[in-house]
């Protein structure tokens, strides 16, 4: 860490495809329903999914196999998905590379630290059993506010509920619509790719991996020096 570098306000951590190789399982979920339906999930429209939310996903879903995008179906597809994540989060935890450590060291720092998923809480729960909700001083689960992710209101509501002021923090994510929401927040972000690119930008920077993250590496983000 560099001399003049400062310490994070707080760390504010995506779930799926950042702490947890989850996209993975999300997949097998969304193409099993697909199958359900008569059809088969296509390459593109799946990866437009990455890193939104239930309800915007279930509208691509039935759009690409050319069904009737109606509140109705959304919601009974929706629930289908849901149970069938409870499902695979309670047998499967799988966490990308270097993550558990990462998330260890920061917490160990003593920087407050919140998650900030788009999943809806009745998921996002059962994994978080295993991931510890102690490392977490606040959680914002995507059923929680008014506008999901690539809006910024999932990184302003944990800012607020940590007291801190988002431009003073990091952001870790793996997605474009993670990363557009927490820029628009106000937050620099360290973006670590999983299953989408993430085009170079204002206030991000990019790591292979979170293997060796702690929080003076996270100081170095917060003052663009990566």
């Amino acid at each position: 860490m560099d001399g003049a570098s400062r310490l994070p306000a707080a760390v504010l951590w995506d779930m799926d495809g950042t702490l947890l190789d989850s996209e993975k399982l999300w997949s097998i979920a969304l193409e099993e329903r697909a199958q359900e339906l008569g059809g088969q999930l296509s390459a593109e429209t799946r990866a437009a999914m990455v890193g939104s939310n239930l309800t915007r996903s279930m509208g691509l879903l039935l759009a690409d196999l050319g069904l009737p995008v109606t509140p109705e179906a959304t919601e009974a597809n929706a629930a289908w998905v849901i149970d069938r994540m409870r499902e695979l989060f309670r047998t499967r935890l799988l966490w990308r590379p270097g993550a558990e450590d990462a998330l260890a060291a920061v917490h160990a720092s003593g920087v407050p630290m919140g998650l900030v998923t788009s999943t809806v809480r009745t998921v996002a729960e059962v994994p978080l059993e295993g991931i510890g909700w102690h490392h977490f001083k606040a959680v914002v689960f995507g059923d929680e506010v008014t506008h999901n992710k690539p809006h910024p209101d999932p990184y302003l509501r944990a800012a607020r509920l940590l007291g801190v002021d988002p431009v003073e923090t990091v952001a870790v994510e793996d997605s474009p619509t993670g990363v557009a929401s927490a820029v628009a927040a106000g937050c620099t972000v360290l973006v670590v790719p999983c299953e989408v690119d993430v085009e170079p930008g204002e206030r991000r920077v990019h790591r292979a991996s979170l293997e060796g993250v702690d929080v003076e590496v996270l100081a170095d983000v917060l003052a663009g020096q990566g």
